[in-house]
């Protein structure tokens, strides 16, 4: 017989009428709920059951298969077929007494009938095969924690995968319990505690059976405790039930590798991940780590979630980390290498002809297979992506004892900060620049200054700025670095420039030019160049912006990407319009708008290319106008 039917039910208006459709189909009607634990596959199967059941005139087979007992100990195919034909009228004297009799016999009684079978909680496709009717007029309802993708594959059965709940329905799950007046006094607060349950509806109704215990606690005292991530799970139990048990059981059902990556994750610095971490993480090779992957997929302990990219919600997170005495700790230390090897493709494609800013630690071994990236456009898209996990990954590394990773995975990450420069980019900077100067590393101070003071300059902290950027220079003098030394030279003209000092930051500007030019490295002495043109149009010497910026157009064309050429065109197009050469300028501006090409989805590049395609009337450049690599 059915379980009670849900109390309170809440929600999955298309999931119920999906289900509808798939009953009214006409073929013998198979549709498998698939979802991870705690999220109400079997809520949603049996709530239809009871709002249909009048559908169904030859009734209702229900079996719990038990796919979750920790020891494999559920019931077989042969046994749940006895019990059906047994609730059928089949008395126990006339079973058959092998398994294909009895399936013969199961499908002969429910041909001419219009049953429901719903079987709850399946292990595999072979577990639910058996018990499938064998003309239509029947449906079969099916709920699994694994995807069951071999009956969409040879029964037809439609998957319906169940998503958490939206957090207004995650409201209504606590309104349920504990009652409106009480969600209704703290909205704010009844929002945020089902946003920490992770929409999953058993991790809701444990909270809210918590509050309906406790008439006297807040919910906001209620959420205060979830957020402590030490202590969620623990709170999100109860003395039969709880979210980690229940996930536990799912992690126990995995095949080896599944359960060795799923291990790994614990060491995860972020919440998504690809096939290349997954690999670096586990130590597995890139196809068995897909492998891997799509196992936990398919137990629904990661979510697919955009193109190579999965997802582990919160509390999934959170239960690896509770298990993680059991991860090889080598495995965080493979990951920070991976990030870091990948940034240093990133940039290197992102600003060809641009000196890479730090190689491999000594005695680290690179990554088999590193990401290649096409153009600057797909590093890009790739830096976006990958940002959170980038900046968790420089705090992993100082807090794991690894500050030669820490400070290299942060420098790499200039391609994005300048073109996102207001995106709250000094905790990882500054946290890289601590792990830089434990190891008294000129080079990686140098670098970090330089990088640091640049962004709060341009955030508007001018007097931390210059305490940074002053010191730049000469950690480049002590690490023999050159290059450095002009780029330092150059934000800290930048800074300079900032606080009215136009004089200061003139002086520099030419020194950094004169050094770039006695480098014999193109890419460096142009960056240079457009700074001292952009210098001189601001203190009123168009002519000599003129002139340096058409030194920079000749250095080496084809080590130079179309956006420095576009910010080179464009600032000679305002210095020639400053001058009353309008058609030159004209002509300077449409070549620089062509190269410049449509706007893009990053701040900076975005903000240069509107001072390009307007033709003049803004600063040159935008946030791209200092590269602090």
């Amino acid at each position: 017989m059915l379980p009670r039917a849900p109390a309170g039910f809440v929600g999955r208006a298309d999931e119920l009428a999906r289900l509808s459709e798939a009953a009214r189909s006409g073929t013998p009607a198979l549709c498998v709920v698939t979802g991870p634990a705690g999220v109400g596959k079997t809520s949603l199967a049996v709530h239809w059951a009871y709002t249909y059941a009048g559908d169904f005139p030859g009734g209702i087979l229900y079996a719990d298969l038990h796919a979750m007992e920790p020891d494999g100990t559920g019931p077989q195919p042969a046994g749940v077929l006895h019990d059906f034909l047994q609730a059928l009228g089949i008395p126990e004297e006339r079973l058959p007494a092998d398994a294909r009799g009895a399936e013969q016999l199961y499908r002969s009684l429910l041909t001419g009938r219009r049953v429901l079978v719903l079987l709850d909680n399946a292990r595999d496709s072979a577990q639910v095969r058996p018990l499938l009717p064998g003309t239509p007029g029947s449906t079969v309802l099916v709920t699994s924690r694994n995807r069951l993708e071999g009956l969409a594959a040879t029964d037809c059965a439609r998957l319906l995968p169940l998503e958490r709940l939206a957090p207004p329905d995650g409201v209504q799950v606590l309104r349920t319990v504990i009652g409106e007046a009480r969600v209704t006094a703290e909205p704010v607060a009844a929002a945020e505690l089902a946003a920490l349950c992770d929409g999953l509806p058993l991790a809701l109704r444990l909270a809210a059976a918590r509050l309906a215990a406790r008439p006297r606690l807040s919910l906001r005292a209620m959420a205060d405790d979830l957020v402590d991530e030490h202590r969620r799970l623990s709170l999100l139990s109860n003395e039969d039930l709880g979210v980690e048990a229940t996930l536990r059981l799912s992690v126990q059902q995995l095949p080896p590798s599944g359960a060795l990556l799923f291990r790994q994750l614990a060491l995860h610095v972020g919440s998504e991940l690809d096939c290349g971490a997954a690999a670096a993480l586990s130590g597995l090779p890139p196809a068995e780590a897909r492998a891997a992957l799509d196992e936990l997929a398919a137990a629904h302990l990661v979510e697919e979630w955009t193109g190579d990219r999965y997802l582990m919600h919160d509390l999934t997170r959170l239960y690896a980390r509770s298990a993680a005495a059991r991860a090889d700790t080598a495995g965080l230390h493979r990951l920070l290498v991976h990030y870091l090897s990948a940034a240093q493709a990133a940039a290197a494609a992102a600003e060809p002809g641009s000196q890479p800013c730090c190689t491999l630690p000594p005695g680290v071994t690179p990554p088999a297979a590193p990401p290649v990236f096409a153009d600057r456009a797909d590093a890009m898209a790739w830096y976006v992506t990958e940002r959170a996990n980038l900046t968790s990954a420089v705090a992993a590394a100082a807090d794991a004892g690894h500050p030669e990773l820490a400070w290299r995975i942060a420098v790499q990450l200039w391609p994005l900060v300048v073109r996102q420069v207001h995106d709250g980019w000094e905790p990882a900077l500054e946290r890289a620049l601590a792990a830089a100067t434990a190891l008294d590393d000129p080079d990686a101070e140098s670098r970090l200054c330089s990088l640091l003071g640049w962004v709060l300059t341009e955030n508007g902290q001018h007097t931390a700025a210059l305490e940074h950027l002053c010191r730049a220079p000469d950690l480049a003098v002590r690490a023999g670095d050159p290059r450095g030394q002009v780029i330092a030279l150059i934000n800290w003209a930048a800074a300079l420039e900032h606080v009215g000092d136009l004089s200061g930051a003139g002086t520099r500007r030419e020194m950094a030019a004169r050094m770039a030019h006695a480098l014999d490295h193109p890419h460096t002495e142009s960056l240079s160049l457009y700074h001292l043109a952009a210098h001189c149009l601001t203190v009123g010497r168009p002519d000599e912006a003129i002139s340096h910026c058409r030194q920079a157009l000749a250095l080496a064309p084809e080590e130079q990407s179309d956006e420095r050429r576009a910010l080179l065109l464009d600032t000679c197009g305002k210095a020639l319009q400053a001058l009353g050469r309008d058609g030159e300028a004209r002509r300077c501006f449409s070549e620089a708008a062509a190269l410049a090409g449509p706007p893009q989805p990053v701040e900076g590049a975005a903000a240069g290319q509107g001072g390009v395609a307007l033709g003049g009337g803004r600063a040159p450049g935008g946030n791209l106008r200092v590269v602090a690599g």
